[in-house]
């Protein structure tokens, strides 16, 4: 793909456990960083950062790993991903986002919504990564709006991507793992044709969606990150889902290549 104008991306990040070892998930991360080649920088939106009244930037210059899970194998808590943070980037962007009372946080690292897929789709770590938070006092429309106001960043190289999960429903999970909820494939179908049919505002209001999308979107925080790579998206994108399918039952693993 073009140095120029990066692509976006939305992540299904699915059970941190599934970036150990090789399985078909870590395949297909790894060839979406061979597609999507190298960034400038690489700012992400997790499920697992949230915050209340504010939003905030990772500003350290050299972000820990966060274990932000628990009762996974050791070899998970071992893991360190030491990709470089980016200040003058964080400063950019609060400086072009007045308004939105965006912060830096300097002791803040990366938590597994990024490293699980980064640290396969960029294993050299060299490439600097921002973390924003998502303020969860606001509505689906706001935070689009803030996606929308990034776009800037993918003319400067910068790859955006959201990390969750389309349905993320664990009080219902089953298992095995490729086992899918016929609800829950129902609603991650309805989404994607939504996504494709232009559908934004309905996919903002999310709870209007009906019954389906009460049951997937148990929290909000899972769901958000997609509204950020919705509102960096425009007309020129072609859109492509690299990843499809349901894990253990009520998970989505559906990722969206806007490029």
């Amino acid at each position: 793909m073009s140095k120029g104008r990066m692509p976006v991306l939305f992540a299904g990040h699915g059970s941190p456990d599934m970036t150990l070892g090789e399985n078909r998930y870590t395949e297909k991360w790894r060839e979406l960083g061979q597609l999507i080649g190298k960034a400038e920088a690489i700012v992400v939106v997790s499920a697992h950062w949230m915050t209340g009244g504010e939003t905030l930037l990772t500003a350290s210059p050299h972000p820990g790993t966060i274990y932000d899970f628990g009762g996974f194998p050791d070899e998970l808590y071992r893991i360190r991903y030491n990709s470089p943070g980016h200040p003058a980037l964080v400063e950019k962007i609060i400086e072009k986002l007045e308004g939105f009372n965006i912060k830096g946080d300097s002791e803040r690292g990366y938590d597994h919504g990024s490293w699980t897929i980064l640290r396969h789709m960029y294993p050299d770590a060299d490439v600097p990564v921002i973390q924003l938070s998502l303020d969860l006092r606001q509505d689906g429309a706001w935070h689009f709006e803030l996606g929308h106001k990034l776009r800037w960043l993918r003319e400067e190289g910068v790859l955006l991507m959201g990390s969750g999960n389309i349905v993320h429903n664990l009080r219902m999970l089953t298992f095995p793992e490729m086992t899918a909820a016929d609800w829950a494939v129902s609603f991650d179908e309805e989404v994607k044709n939504l996504i494709l049919d232009g559908e934004y505002e309905k996919l903002k209001d999310y709870q209007a969606l009906g019954e389906k999308a009460m049951q997937s979107i148990t929290t909000a925080e899972h769901y958000l990150p997609l509204l950020y790579t919705l509102g960096l998206s425009d007309d020129k994108d072609r859109i492509t889902f690299p990843i499809e399918g349901i894990s253990f039952g009520t998970v989505s693993m559906r990722t969206v290549l806007f490029s």
